[in-house]
């Protein structure tokens, strides 16, 4: 019997001190977010499956393409190279792009020609969730045509 009010006695404390909760009001200020999203600290990155607003190449993925056929170039390529090459990155809150990483190459440093073009790439418009900018990660397979020189 004493056991079990000790028992009681222990839980009913535990119970009574692990409810204290601190709640913190931030003080509101005027400032206008930018462009009418939220303003976002959250740096986490997200799933383009995940997301509300996927975000895109300006004009779509078809100037994509065609952004990557005319910047891509690789020097002393005498087989003629058709495939792609599938690239991952993290497109930023700011549109710019970080972390490019190939998946897989075609060979003859296709990989490394791949990273170099969107590193150059123009700024894309950045994904959205709950009317916030988010990081996304983006996966990619860039076709590749180069005729035999």
């Amino acid at each position: 019997m004493k056991k079990f009010l000790i028992l009681i006695l222990i839980c009913t404390v535990q119970s009574v001190f692990s409810q204290t909760e601190i709640i913190t009001i931030d003080e509101p200020t005027n400032k206008i977010p930018p462009q009418g999203a939220v303003p976002n600290d959250d740096n986490s990155i997200y799933s383009t499956a995940g997301i509300e607003v996927k975000p895109e190449f300006p004009g779509g993925i078809a100037v994509f393409n065609t952004y990557m056929e005319q910047n891509f170039q690789i020097p002393n390529v005498t087989p003629a190279l058709k495939g792609r090459i599938y690239v991952t990155f993290i497109i930023e809150k700011d549109g710019s792009l970080s972390d490019i990483k190939v998946l897989r190459d075609l060979g003859h440093e296709t990989g490394r020609e791949a990273i170099r073009v969107l590193k150059n790439a123009p700024k894309w418009i950045p994904g959205k969730q709950n009317n916030k900018l988010v990081r996304v990660l983006y996966s990619l397979p860039i076709p590749i045509n180069i005729p035999a020189k």
